[in-house]
């Protein structure tokens, strides 16, 4: 089993540490495609509020995820951001693998 391992990630202008498994290449990669789909998200809609974008955000990424898992290809266009399927999971298993808790003083 690989050692878990801190990789810092920037989203939305952002430092995140994440503990990982993964290389920090991937992880870069995963925090690249979240923060583009979160860009995306923002301009397509309008809406400014950070969190009304994350679940936004959220829904389309869970709405691609349930489509492959149940063998279907994610749709493109109609609401979604198309998508790659590698880094598309690379993402789930990032965000399954959960952020570090943050430091008191990071706020």
């Amino acid at each position: 089993m690989a050692s878990r391992r801190s990789v810092s990630v920037r989203i939305r202008g952002k430092e995140y540490r994440i503990r990982s498994e993964d290389d920090e290449q991937t992880l870069q990669r995963v925090a690249g495609y979240l923060d583009e789909t979160l860009s995306k998200v923002e301009s397509r809609t309008g809406t400014v509020d950070s969190l009304d974008v994350a679940l936004l955000t959220a829904l389309n990424l869970a709405r691609e995820l349930v489509a492959i898992r149940e063998g279907r290809r994610p749709v493109e266009g109609g609401g979604g951001m198309g998508v790659d399927v590698d880094r598309l999971r690379s993402l789930i298993e990032l965000a399954e693998s959960g952020l570090e808790s943050p430091s008191p003083s990071a706020h």
